[in-house]
């Protein structure tokens, strides 16, 4: 319980990241932070109680430096939703695929890596999804430089209280 994932919001709302429970508690008894939204239940000491928090929000204002977002396999099953880029399944175990095969000079770009699930990845093998007989959902770009930080997209789906400080 008290390891619950929390939203944690600059003082201007922004999302910064997401902690733990017990470290949201503590950032809340320090009076570094404010509750926004409870979470489910108390953490109980021997003399109180607290309320677990959901979004939490910094008491004061974090600059964040600009920086481009990396190419990892995270960010890439964000972008794509955790869906499979070929048949569409949105599916645990996903692989990374290069649409142009990196021994015909595919680069390893944004534009040329998607997400695909194991027996999709099988199918195409090494070859183009042309040759394979395969479409792709949607064309991989780059995720954008407007947003400092990604929830994780399992995260956005399983906490419905976070969706009005989370841009769209």
């Amino acid at each position: 319980m008290i390891n619950l994932p929390v939203l944690v919001l600059n003082q201007s709302y922004e999302p910064l990241a997401v902690c733990r429970a017990r470290r949201a508690v503590v950032l809340i008894y320090q009076g570094k932070a404010e509750m926004l939204e409870n979470g489910a239940g108390f953490i109980h000491t021997v003399s109180d109680s607290f309320e677990l928090p959901s979004v939490i929000r910094i008491a004061h204002m974090v600059k964040r430096p600009y920086r481009q977002k990396k190419l990892t396999r995270y960010e890439v099953f964000n972008r794509d939703k955790y869906t499979c880029q070929y048949c569409g399944k949105e599916i645990k175990q996903l692989t990374l695929d290069h649409v142009i095969p990196r021994y015909r000079d595919g680069q390893h770009t944004w534009e040329n890596v998607v997400s695909a699930c194991v027996p999709c990845n099988r199918r195409k093998a090494g070859r183009t999804p042309q040759e394979a007989g395969m479409k792709l959902t949607r064309k991989p770009t780059y995720p954008g430089d407007n947003v400092f930080f990604s929830i994780p997209y399992h995260y956005r789906q399983a906490r419905y209280e976070w969706h009005k400080y989370l841009p769209q």
